[in-house]
């Protein structure tokens, strides 16, 4: 079965657009390979093939022709950024409602006994007020590396 072919035509300012991200080169290689493509694969340009396009830049032709359909559906410069995972691969275990709770326990005095908060014991009040069925002190550290300052021995982040 033959691909649909999807024709890229780049506006002058599309054009321009590109050609100035890719030659100041600041941006992630994966951002600066599709826009390479788009420049390539422009009508009003080079207007190279996606075989030609694999073999210069080291990708896929597949990746060329996804590139080039991305553009020409209408999502134009968005073909540069990688798409939004229409579903996550996992649910966060702490909403925004969550974190506000864990930021607010955390900067609490500590449970009777101890002087300061631990990722640990704040895991674990987490599950016993029943916020989250279980969590790991891993996620509790990079919720509370978010905010500037939390009492829970150290700055965090």
């Amino acid at each position: 079965m033959r691909k649909q072919t999807h024709k890229v035509e780049l506006t002058s300012e599309e054009r321009q657009t590109l050609e100035t991200l890719v030659r100041k080169g600041e941006h992630s290689a994966l951002k600066l390979m599709r826009a390479h493509i788009l420049l390539k694969a422009d009508r009003n340009g080079p207007s190279w093939t996606d075989a030609r396009i694999s073999e210069a830049f080291g990708c896929d032709a597949q990746t060329a022709y996804n590139v080039r359909k991305r553009f020409a559906t209408g999502e134009r410069l968005a073909a540069l950024e990688r798409k939004p995972q229409s579903r996550p691969s996992h649910v966060r275990k702490l909403d925004g409602q969550g974190e506000v709770r864990l930021i607010a326990l955390a900067c609490s005095d500590p449970p009777e006994g101890f002087s300061q908060w631990t990722l640990q014991l704040l895991a674990d009040e987490l599950v016993d007020l029943q916020i989250v069925e279980s969590i790991s002190i891993e996620t509790v550290r990079q919720t509370l590396k978010k905010t500037p300052y939390v009492r829970i021995g150290r700055r965090i982040g």
